[in-house]
């Protein structure tokens, strides 16, 4: 449930178009759904303006179908199902015609259609990734901006080893509002970004990169200690993160 729909049903009962049983049904359902395997956070959209997503991997393909349902009966946002594997990703489609699955990014995007194409865009949110490898971390970042209301424009394959591909895309860097930068290897590339750019920077470490790279542990201790002052960084490979941080930046901004 958001603000705007609270308020409504509060202006509702005050008027006695809701009768306050009907009311207290409604608030009945907050802030906790018990489902037996799981307990869903439906105050969550309420609190935070994005309602909970579904982190799929490890869980049956029906309990997330299930948990699904009830968030989509409960939020009026769309809703967000990440790390899915291909079966449950399947069993999703069938059961919800609207649904999206975007393989690479292993997202599925339930009740796309809330975000009302008429509604301004939060703002522009750049994703820059360093190589062609990190695209999956990558898209889930981008994915996740569209999906709330971002508008999101992708910059691919810029890495460091090739630094004049960074530097012919600064006037797109110039114009976003939150850039995030996805990286491998040694993670340069977020200290370069954000030593060019104004906007603020979130930096995500990838797997991708060769033995001494630890799966991700260097480029995470290089964006942590980047010589550009106000970078943050997510975990390994945590793009959905930064796409909630991202559009949580821009979600205050457009309140205040």
């Amino acid at each position: 449930m958001r603000p705007e729909e609270l308020k409504e049903l509060l202006k509702a009962t005050k008027s006695g178009e809701t009768t306050v049983d009907e009311a207290l049904l409604t608030l009945r359902r907050l802030p906790v759904e018990d489902l037996g395997f799981a307990r869903l956070d439906t105050h969550r959209e309420l609190r935070q303006g994005l309602p909970e997503a579904i982190y799929a991997e490890g869980k049956e393909a029906s309990e997330v179908v299930a948990i699904a349902e009830r968030l989509l009966e409960r939020n009026s946002s769309p809703v967000l199902v990440t790390r899915t594997p291909e079966l449950t990703a399947d069993a999703l489609v069938q059961k919800f015609p609207d649904a999206r699955h975007h393989s690479r990014s292993r997202l599925v995007v339930l009740g796309g259609a809330r975000i009302a194409p008429s509604k301004p865009r939060l703002g522009l949110v750049t994703v820059v990734s360093g190589g062609t490898s990190d695209l999956a971390v990558s898209e889930e970042a981008a994915v996740t901006a569209e999906t709330f209301g971002a508008e999101v424009q992708r910059i691919t394959d810029v890495g460091v080893a090739g630094v004049h591909r960074v530097l012919a895309v600064q006037e797109k860097l110039q114009r976003s509002d939150v850039i995030i930068v996805v990286a491998g290897m040694e993670g340069a590339l977020a200290s370069l970004v954000g030593g060019i750019a104004a906007a603020p920077v979130v930096a995500v470490p990838t797997s991708v990169g060769y033995g001494a790279s630890f799966e991700g542990l260097a480029a995470l201790l290089a964006m942590l200690n980047s010589c550009a002052a106000g970078v943050v960084v997510t975990n390994i490979d945590n793009g959905f993160g930064a796409g909630v941080f991202a559009l949580r930046l821009l979600m205050n901004r457009a309140e205040r």
